[in-house]
């Protein structure tokens, strides 16, 4: 096989649930742990961490493996989905997974993954836990996909367990209430294994606590030890933020530079440097220097993307790949925060979007330029459009994300903003 052949027999062969939504969705690990079975266990041979939450999991995933790289450890990055690369979600110190591994992971394991017949996710996983270990990882940072208790991923038996937040997204598999997701995203809380939680939200805490007190898990709230201040761009339009860190009401960090420009990332930001603490009370050695370092070269060290990127000056286009309701509202209060005369906005989502709250949230006075996302699970830019005009919104629709993108830039002046989301892929489609 060639690597493209590789790669259409992932996406055809395998039900991917990022492409075809729910039928790819498996609500139990028995493939999984038969898969990793077959490879040898390979997630035995390495620490991990893993991290879930609905929002914010990505940039803290990769801000933990550029801290952890910095720091000298050789470190694997496993995280979903990819934007431009399959690749882009298993990484080992930065660098994607080689074409010749994959091509070669499948054809010589084929036969009996059919067996086994799992689905995209999980046979992705395998491939990541056997490529850290055949590279002789240190440790991995495991974004979660889906959830937590019921994700392929939680096979694992981390050092050090991560929660950013929670919010309502994929309400059909992990529940339609704060608390009943919360409960799906507990579920990576393991047996004595302690867990940072990224954000103090009073509907769910107890859910946490419960969760940790019945594992014999010590559990902190990264929102009550540390807190940002002094978040300010470092120049005009400039994709670096500067920030003072206090820890216990105490300076801690001063003048932190980070590359990653979105207001919401001083939320992750506390919760990574909760998690290197944790992480040095279970013996691995963070230093200051290797947290500025690693956090203000994490765009370098990951290639993470997506996140508040300016894409253009002139007119200032931006794209973001927050997409549910609670992302959104960040997005949101950027956008009104970040000086303009007036937003053009390239808007797409997936068909199983529930978009009366979103829709509820996006600014009325903007122009949209409305498109469908290129996966068999977009929607329709004409239903979208039916949709966003009823909730009163104005705009055309486009044949695709980047003739949505070439129309909004003709049409915006030079003091406009450009603003590109509503969907991951969207935003896949656009970034440099």
């Amino acid at each position: 096989m060639t690597y493209p052949q590789t790669l259409e027999y992932l996406y055809a062969q395998l039900p991917m649930f990022h492409r075809i939504g729910a039928q790819a969705y498996k609500a139990n690990l028995d493939n999984t742990i038969a898969l990793c079975g077959l490879l040898g266990n390979p997630h035995d041979s390495f620490r991990s961490i893993h991290i879930t939450g609905t929002n914010g999991k990505g940039s803290v995933s990769h801000m933990l493996a550029s801290i952890l790289q910095t720091a000298g450890y050789r470190t694997g990055l496993y995280t979903s989905p990819h934007l431009k690369d399959f690749r882009e979600r298993i990484r080992v110190n930065g660098k994607m997974i080689g074409k010749k591994y994959v091509t070669a992971f499948i054809e010589n394991h084929r036969a009996e993954f059919e067996k086994i017949n799992p689905s995209f996710f999980e046979l992705t996983v395998g491939m990541a836990f056997a490529y850290f270990r055949d590279q002789q990882a240190d440790v991995a940072v495991v974004e979660v996909g889906l959830g937590g208790r019921l994700d392929s991923t939680n096979i694992i038996n981390p050092v050090l367990s991560v929660i950013t937040n929670v919010s309502f997204d994929h309400v059909q598999f992990l529940g339609d209430t704060l608390e009943k997701i919360a409960s799906e995203k507990a579920g990576i809380i393991k047996q004595g294994i302690p867990v940072v939680i990224g954000e103090t939200q009073q509907e769910v805490r107890h859910v946490f606590q419960r969760k940790a007190d019945e594992s014999r898990s010590e559990i902190l709230f990264a929102d009550q030890h540390f807190r940002v201040e002094n978040f300010k761009s470092a120049g005009k339009h400039a994709a670096n933020r500067s920030m003072d860190i206090f820890r216990e009401g105490a300076p801690y960090m001063a003048q932190l530079i980070s590359p990653l420009a979105g207001i919401y990332q001083r939320k992750n930001i506390l919760t990574v440097l909760a998690a290197c603490e944790r992480l040095n009370n279970q013996g691995f050695e963070i230093t200051l220097s290797n947290i500025r370092a690693g956090i203000k070269e994490v765009i370098k060290n990951t290639g993470l993307a997506g996140r508040w990127q300016v894409l253009s000056l002139n007119p200032l286009t931006i794209c973001d790949t927050g997409h549910n309701e609670s992302g959104l509202k960040e997005v949101i209060a950027q956008i009104a925060a970040t000086p303009h005369q007036h937003l053009h906005f390239v808007f797409g989502v997936v068909n199983d979007k529930f978009l009366p709250p979103i829709l509820q949230l996006l600014p009325k006075n903007a122009t949209y330029y409305f498109c469908k996302p290129d996966i068999p699970r977009g929607l329709d830019a004409v239903d979208l459009q039916k949709h966003a005009h009823d909730a009163g919104m104005k705009g055309e629709c486009y044949p695709s994300v980047n003739a949505a993108l070439k129309a909004a830039r003709e049409n915006a002046a030079e003091t406009d903003l450009v603003f590109v989301g509503g969907s991951t892929f969207v935003v896949a489609e656009v970034v440099k």
